[in-house]
Parts: structure tokens; C-alpha cells; sequence
């Protein structure tokens, strides 16, 4: 049995993933800890564990063999770091830390302790991407040339978004921050570390944070990636283009299609199964030795592209790695 405590109840993603936990007969929620007791408490309740107002006292239970954080994001490095010292096993929501530098020091804690560390990158699990990855390690489309991410909703616009979204302190950012997190990662899957971010990052609804955002990223081969996203953007269904030197792949759009042409006619490849969601695959890590795919590592790269990102929005520059 594994036991798990809850750290943060701020999250919009918290309540999935406890339920998940709770739902799982090999795992067992025995605390929760929150930097608002109010809401802490509430969680708490609802998933039957004690809540616990101290960290480190949480930390310091024997029945806590790991910890699930779904915090503000600007409390992600101390609760990281002294979980990674108390030698519990982490699984957290993206992004890992807003600053690179608070990351490598969350990667040196982690290294350190011998946890079995997890980031939540779903769409890393998902079939379509499973397959995209697979065909561009075959060089199916030659090399890569230049690839498109367009992740987007219309939270803001549309005035459905929790008011914690736009709380630049918490989150770090906004839509890039957030939904844009999800292209970054794959980016960095799939190409690897870009040489230099350059972004464009504006304000349509919201005064805050940015809710209309894009970054393009140069690698040491001549290709060009770019990140899109936004919370001011209404049916705009996820969209994937790459094109290489053999041939071109889309994927997404208004019919979800995953399809690509190297020499003949359109195709459309076959795909395997989904993996499970990384918390299951995190959970499993831990109870049977598992490899954990979405590690510490790929955490930092995320936290280093984004704040690359940001940097070159805030300075109007292009931002070399």
C-alpha cells in the first residue's frame, strides 16, 4: 500500500488527481496539506484524510511514503526540495519551477535522494504523439525542417477561467504558462534543446497575465518550432504541423486527423495504445520498480524553455540557451 499525501488543493487539476488516488485499491490519501487552511481543510474532508497545516510535519509522517503536489506554482520549489530531503516520492503538476535556476535546484535535491520523481505530461501518453515521436525517430518525413503547435481556448474571452489563472504571482504567466506548457513539452520531445526562443506575447481580455502568446525556437539544425497558445481563442481545435525534408504530417484541426504524405497519396498511420496517465504510471514507478518516462530532466528543460520565453517577451529580445 502506498501512501500518499495531497500538497496544495489549489490546482484546477487537484481534484482529478485525487480522485484518482482515491480510486486506485493499492494506494491510500493519509493527509493533505494546503497554504489556506480553509481550503485545505475542505479537501481534506472531502477525501477523508487530516488535513495538516504544517509542512514539515506532514513531511515527517511515517504513514507519508509520497506526495502528489498540486500547489500554486510559486510554492512548487520549497515543497519540491524538502520533500526530495525527506525522502518522499514526488509527482507534480507542470510547470516543474518559473525560474530555470529554482529548477536546477530542485533537479540537485531530487538527484540526491533516490524518490521516484514524475511530471504531469499527459499528452505525452496519448497514441497520436506516441506514433508522431516513433515516425520522427524513423525520419518517416526526412529531417525536420520546421513544426507547429497551436494549443488554445477561449477561458478568458469566453469568461469561464478561475480568477487564480490570472494571478501572475501564483501561476508565473499566463496562457504560455499554462496551456502553452503542453507544446513546449512536446517540442522538447521531439526536437530537442532549441539554440534561442524568441516570443510575442500580448493582452486582449486580461491586464495580468498574457492570454494571447507565441514563441518560436530556433535548433543548431535550421528547423524552427512554434508554440502557440491562448485563452481569447473560440473553436480553435489543437493543431500539429510538421514538415520535413521527405514530407509533411498534420494532425488535429476541425476533424481531429492524424495524417501525413511522403511520396504516394495522404496516409493515415496506425496507432498503438494509449499509456496510462502519468499518475498511474508514477504510482506504478514506485509499487513495482517501473520506469518513469516524464522525469526530473525533461522538468527542468520545460521550466528552462519557458523561462527562456518569458525572458525574451519581457526583454523584446531573442534569448539564446
Amino acid at each position: 500500500m502506498l501512501n500518499i499525501a495531497l500538497v496544495g488543493a489549489w490546482h484546477v487539476h487537484f481534484h482529478g488527481y485525487a480522485k484518482n488516488v482515491a480510486g486506485r485499491i493499492d494506494c491510500k490519501i493519509t493527509a493533505l496539506w494546503d497554504d489556506d487552511p480553509a481550503r485545505g481543510s475542505a479537501a481534506a474532508e472531502e477525501f477523508a484524510c487530516e488535513f495538516v497545516g504544517d509542512y514539515g510535519a506532514l513531511l515527517a509522517r511515517p504513514d507519508v511514503d509520497a506526495i502528489l503536489v498540486s500547489s500554486a506554482t510559486n510554492l512548487h520549489p520549497e515543497l519540491i526540495i524538502k520533500a526530495a530531503k525527506a525522502k518522499k516520492h514526488i509527482f507534480t503538476e507542470k510547470v516543474l519551477a518559473v525560474k530555470y535556476a529554482d529548477a536546477l535546484e530542485m533537479k540537485k535535491a531530487v538527484d540526491g535522494s533516490g524518490v521516484k520523481f514524475c511530471i504531469s505530461f499527459p499528452w505525452r501518453c496519448r497514441a497520436d504523439f506516441l506514433c508522431i515521436k516513433d515516425m520522427l525517430e524513423k525520419k518517416v518525413l526526412g529531417d525536420v525542417t520546421y513544426i507547429r503547435m497551436r494549443n488554445a481556448h477561449n477561458g478568458a474571452s469566453g469568461n469561464w477561467l478561475p480568477e487564480t489563472f490570472y494571478d501572475k504571482e501564483a501561476c508565473g504567466g499566463g496562457a504560455m504558462m499554462d496551456l502553452g506548457a503542453h507544446p513546449m513539452y512536446l517540442l522538447n520531445w521531439l526536437m530537442g534543446r532549441p539554440k534561442s526562443v524568441m516570443s510575442a506575447f500580448t493582452n486582449v481580455t486580461v491586464e495580468s497575465v498574457e492570454d494571447n502568446a507565441v514563441s518560436v525556437l530556433e535548433y543548431a539544425n535550421g528547423a524552427i518550432g512554434v508554440s502557440e497558445t491562448a485563452f481569447v481563442a473560440e473553436n480553435n481545435p489543437f493543431s500539429l504541423e510538421i514538415v520535413g525534408t521527405k514530407g509533411s504530417l498534420f494532425a488535429g484541426g476541425p476533424m481531429s486527423i492524424l495524417t501525413y504524405k511522403t511520396d504516394g497519396d495522404w496516409e493515415t498511420p496506425e496507432l498503438d495504445e494509449t499509456l496510462p496517465s502519468p499518475l498511474d504510471i508514477w504510482i506504478d514507478g514506485i509499487l513495482d520498480g517501473s520506469e518513469i518516462p516524464f522525469d526530473i530532466d525533461d522538468a527542468v528543460a520545460l521550466t528552462e524553455i519557458m523561462d527562456a520565453a518569458y525572458r525574451s517577451h519581457e526583454g523584446g529580445c531573442k534569448v539564446m540557451l
